[in-house]
């Protein structure tokens, strides 16, 4: 088995990011603290909006490219077929794939969101009331399905774990056992991603945010 670099610096920092951005949205919301939340949304939104990117522009373990994978694929792997998967598995892919679209859902519906008397999504200017409604809509229920989600991908993680397939430890250093070695690198240097990162989210806590952010720190 060969040691192989398969998640550059940005994948593993977005993972747990992430993972902190969705607990930190959950418990401001729940707790009302509505100018924390906007703050964090915007976080995400520079986070995931830099994902993207980079799942053109980066690794090849990165691209969302790497993401796609036919039915069959998944099938063979829950069939018990021994795959030499450099990045994700085909299962994993669909759910990094479900992930992504249930994130950018909650943030859009939050940008077009309102409670129609004090807060209001930096959007919400810009669409009808029907509009406006949907949105608010969305984001609650969408939420509970993202919750469902992370429930399901933590089953999984387990169920690798049992398996023999630490994603987590994977996930932390980057490296990967592999039964062969490819001769062209699978992750790059990840500074343009944090470029990107860092650009978006002085962008948007410069305009949208500014005022949620100035509170904050008031």
């Amino acid at each position: 088995m060969f040691k192989v670099k398969v998640w550059d610096g940005f994948v593993r920092s977005f993972h747990w990011l992430l993972v902190l951005s969705i607990a930190a949205l959950y418990f401001s919301a729940e707790e009302g603290m509505i100018e924390l939340h906007f703050v964090v949304g915007f976080f995400t939104l520079a986070l995931i909006s830099t994902r993207i990117i980079w799942g053109l522009i980066g690794s090849k373990t990165a691209r969302i490219s790497a993401l796609l994978h036919s039915p069959k694929s998944v099938l063979a792997s829950f069939s018990g077929k021994k795959i030499n998967d450099v990045g994700h598995s085909a299962p994993g892919s669909y759910m990094v794939l479900l992930f992504f679209i249930l994130i950018i859902a909650q943030l859009v519906s939050g940008l077009m969101s309102s409670d129609g008397i004090l807060t209001d999504g930096p959007l919400a200017q810009y669409v009808s009331s029907d509009t406006i409604d949907l949105a608010n809509w969305l984001h609650h229920i969408n939420f509970d399905i993202l919750f469902y989600a992370i429930i399901l991908h933590v089953v999984a993680i387990i169920a690798y774990k049992i398996k023999g397939k630490p994603l987590v430890k994977a996930m932390i250093t980057g490296n990967k056992a592999l039964a062969t070695k490819s001769s062209e690198p699978e992750t790059k240097s990840p500074w343009v991603a944090w470029v990107i990162f860092l650009v978006l989210l002085v962008l948007l806590m410069s305009t949208w945010g500014s005022e949620h952010l100035s509170y904050l720190l008031s």
